[in-house]
């Protein structure tokens, strides 16, 4: 069975940043292609980013272009959320999930295993 836990979200201020991790146990992380999702009050969960199970091949939300960095240390079985500049409207719980099936993708519905979500708030 394969688990995953988050860690490091919390409270910043607007432009600040914040790195999330999430620890995946059970199963090798390199067979899995990874993926960020969040999901605000009264919105519907919605992809950030994603990386391939290699980590050659990154795919981000245009929302969070060029602010977040998705990482992948397949040794330390850990995927890594960098998340700098951070906006008010970036406040939500953020899941991360693996894929055991393609390369890398933005569709939930492809990502079989969840954590249980991190909070991120961040204040204007």
């Amino acid at each position: 069975q394969v688990q995953l836990v988050e860690s490091g979200g919390g409270l910043v201020q607007a432009g600040g940043s914040l790195r999330l991790s999430c620890a995946v146990s059970g199963r090798t992380l390199s067979s899995y292609a990874m993926g960020w999702f969040r999901q605000a009050p009264g919105r519907e969960r919605e992809f950030v980013a994603a990386i391939s199970w290699s980590g050659s091949n990154t795919y981000y939300a245009d929302s969070v272009k060029g602010r977040f960095t998705i990482s992948r240390d397949n040794a330390k079985n850990t995927v890594y959320l960098r998340m700098n500049s951070l906006k008010p409207e970036d406040t939500a719980v953020y899941y991360c999930a693996a894929d055991p099936r393609n390369y890398y993708s933005d569709r939930e519905a492809d990502y079989d295993y969840w954590g249980q979500g991190t909070q991120v708030t961040v204040s204007s």
